[in-house]
């Protein structure tokens, strides 16, 4: 097994490092990356802005589920958990002990494998692990790596090291990252989960105004609650329910802000939801109480009004995305429509969901609803109320217009 172990404060992880990990990966082979926040760094303090651990471990882990490599990508707060400073030979060391035959890779950015023989104990790093440097601009070339490589290549023997250039990296540091956050810019250089995270939990300085985001911020803070792999999901649900807005009409501001918050709370455990339910004074039933499914639509909506001030319609629209109900208005009938038919789904008779949902947005609704409860009835799972009263309001509508 290939390791590479890819250390650093991540005060924040930025989007230089995520082109890092993902070069390291790539380049070296690895079958497994571990991103390991550090305590107190030996070369320098941390600045007084500085989040707690938990807020820098979350910001990491945001960072490892954006390489969508869920089996090579992992975070691990061994440093934050250890008293002390955080060396990286004590680090390699707890590594090697719990990992005897892996092949060990130590990633570090350009500045620091310049002073690596100053280090503390840097004789045992280079015997625990080899050396992967990655230049952060395209200044960082070979003749810049080469004169340290041979200076620890002949001081440490045995030293293995490799390096990779990587032009057009973000370069920026976390300083200059850190005033601008607190300026209220910087997001760009910031993968849109992370950024969503430290406006959530107001860090850097941040004073995000939750209830009034542009629509760039409401989605960092969207994507910040769910798992890279929803993303796409959610964006085509949000472009998909924009496009059904104008062509059937409605609020097309609306229809975006539902698409971006309609499956926020999809990762809430059932106990949150219901915690969320019972805080927020949304009744349930015993299916719904049963049936974690069910109740992100619920929870999602309460999310998108009281700590996003989100509308009315907006709230009603996640509201019932899951099941739908009787008498729902064009806004809702579209987020139900969007979420069913956005185009990464894929399912028999999505193509017909399309072309009706341009055509009959009703028949579009009614289809998607009948294609639900076929599909329980399929996995002898029971049907909500709520789908069996909005299918029968469709067909009632149905008849009414075709007489």
């Amino acid at each position: 097994m290939k390791i590479g172990i890819f250390g650093g404060t991540f005060n924040p992880p930025h989007l230089g490092h995520l082109a890092a990990a993902r070069a390291a990966i790539e380049a070296l082979g690895l079958d497994k990356l571990l991103i390991i926040p550090a305590a107190i760094p030996p070369h320098k303090e941390l600045p007084e802005n500085t989040p707690a651990p938990e807020h820098r471990l979350a910001m990491a882990e945001k960072m490892a589920d954006a390489l969508l490599l869920p089996e090579v990508a992992e975070v691990s707060s061994m440093e934050l958990d250890r008293a002390g400073k955080s060396y990286t030979s004590d680090t390699l060391a707890a590594l090697r002990e719990q990992y005897p035959d892996a092949e060990l890779w130590l990633l570090m950015g350009t500045d620091m494998f310049l002073t690596l023989h100053l280090w503390h104990d840097p004789g045992t790093i280079l015997k625990l692990a080899g050396v992967c440097a990655f230049g952060r601009s395209e200044q960082d070339t070979e003749a810049v790596f080469a004169p340290q490589r041979e200076h620890l290549e002949k001081t440490f023997t045995g030293a293995k090291i490799t390096t990779i250039t990587l032009p057009g990296l973000v370069n920026i540091s976390s300083t200059r990252l850190r005033e601008l956050l607190g300026s209220g810019e910087g997001g760009k250089y910031l993968y849109p989960a992370v950024y969503g995270y430290i406006l959530m939990n107001g860090l850097y300085g941040t004073r995000a105004d939750l209830k009034h985001l542009d629509i760039p911020e409401l989605r960092a803070c969207s994507y910040s609650m769910v798992m890279q792999k929803r993303v796409r999901h959610i964006r085509g649900t949000e472009e998909e329910a924009v496009r059904l807005a104008r062509r059937w009409g409605a609020d097309e501001d609306h229809a975006r802000r539902a698409g971006i918050l309609h499956d926020c709370t999809k990762y809430l455990t059932g106990e949150e939801h219901l915690a969320l339910c019972e805080r927020y004074g949304v009744p349930l039933d015993d299916l719904e109480r049963s049936a974690l499914k069910l109740l992100h639509s619920k929870t999602g909506a309460c999310i998108a009004r009281h700590v996003f001030g989100e509308p009315d319609e907006v709230y009603e629209a996640i509201f019932w995305h899951t099941t739908a109900k009787e008498d729902m208005t064009t806004l809702e009938k579209i987020l139900y429509v969007a979420d069913y038919m956005e185009p990464n789904r894929s399912f028999e008779g999505v193509e017909r969901l399309r072309e009706l949902a341009y055509t009959d947005l009703d028949k579009a609704l009614l289809l998607g609803v009948e294609t639900t409860i076929q599909e329980m009835k399929d996995r002898g799972l029971p049907i909500h109320k709520s789908t069996l009263r909005a299918q029968a309001w469709l067909r009632e509508q149905a008849v009414t217009t075709e007489g």
